[in-house]
């Protein structure tokens, strides 16, 4: 049943996001924490789901997965609404838990001491990562049926998120960079890195995957 699929992606998406916004609105000892808890919820998510949705839970993962062509374009639309609608949902119960209370911790991003062209290439190039562990580990023929594609797969965003939050945000999905942005964790001018590095990370990622072969279809040349 195809809506099945997309309500495990939604169901995803939403612990993500929701994941996201709790630890980034928690005290600094939490928040400290937060990359690892974030990316420990995409790996619990995806291994719950992956079986059944492909585990995407990431418009850019849907993308790149598409261009791979392991998604249909039929899919990956409503695969896009779950995750927005998922992303607003979750940032919303967020904020009915946390609210704008006060003393809230403020945005993670500095806005000062990085140009916008840092965030850019941040959000990019961890998206790309992500994307191409996710093509390398669960798309592959040579990694068909492994059990550790959901550890790959997490620990990329804990990586990233540990490396480049700092500067970025560290969301590397356009769906978390829409809920932080209705979360009030990121600015407009973040929301539009999110939404064009992060869809351009996973598009070049699924390109250079076929492009070198490294799906098992063809050979490399």
């Amino acid at each position: 049943m195809p809506i099945a699929k997309y309500v495990v992606e939604f169901i995803g998406t939403f612990f993500l996001v929701f994941t996201v916004g709790m630890t980034v609105k928690s005290p600094d000892a939490a928040t400290l924490l937060a990359p690892l808890a974030i990316g420990s919820a995409l790996m619990i998510m995806v291994y719950a789901g992956g079986h059944f949705s492909g585990g995407h839970y990431n418009p850019a993962v849907t993308l790149g997965v598409t261009l791979r062509g392991k998604c249909t374009w039929a899919d990956a639309i409503p695969y896009w609404v779950a995750q927005f609608v998922a992303a607003v949902v979750a940032a919303a119960a967020v904020l009915f838990i946390k609210g704008t209370a006060i003393g809230a911790p403020a945005p993670p991003v500095n806005l000062v001491s990085y140009s916008p062209w840092a965030w850019f290439l941040g959000e990019f190039l961890f998206t790309f990562a992500l994307v191409y562990v996710v093509l390398n580990s669960a798309t592959a023929k040579g990694t068909d049926g492994n059990s550790f594609y959901g550890l790959a797969i997490g620990f990329t965003v804990v990586v990233g998120a540990f490396a480049i939050g700092p500067v970025s945000g560290g969301a590397f999905n356009p769906a978390v960079g829409l809920g932080a942005f209705v979360m009030g964790l990121a600015d407009r001018y973040h929301l539009g890195v999110y939404l064009i590095a992060d869809f351009l990370g996973g598009a070049v990622a699924a390109f250079l995957f076929n492009a070198l072969g490294m799906g098992g279809d063809k050979l490399p040349a």
